[in-house]
């Protein structure tokens, strides 16, 4: 069975930068078929998409994280990556990503604040 790794996360100011990677292991040659993509889950809130990336690599964004998060993938690592460039305090939250929506990862700790 896929098992997801991911990692990244931490404590930042608001405006600044973390980037999450989530590795993903047994995937039999097919993690470069396959979508992968991120959700977040906020203190007491639902838990929302935020970007998600494609075979051969398009991409798609919740408004939200549109112009601040760059999703991209490495198929020769089977590692998909979240860049998050001016972070806010509503950016806080689980972050998880997903292999195909089928595998998900543990989740990794992001906390904007001053």
């Amino acid at each position: 069975q896929v098992q997801l790794v991911e990692s990244g996360g931490g404590l930042v100011q608001p405006g600044g930068s973390l980037r999450l990677s989530c590795a993903a292991s047994r995937t039999r040659g097919g993690f470069s078929f396959r979508p992968m993509g991120w959700y977040r889950r906020a203190p007491d809130k639902e838990r929302e998409f935020v970007a998600l990336i494609g075979t051969p690599g398009n991409t798609n964004y919740a408004d939200s994280v549109k112009g601040r998060f760059t999703i991209s993938r490495e198929n020769a690592e089977n590692t998909v990556y979240l860049q998050m460039n001016s972070l806010k305090p509503e950016d806080t939250a689980v972050y998880y990503c997903h292999f195909d929506f089928s595998v998900w990862g543990q989740g990794t700790q992001d906390t904007v604040s001053s």
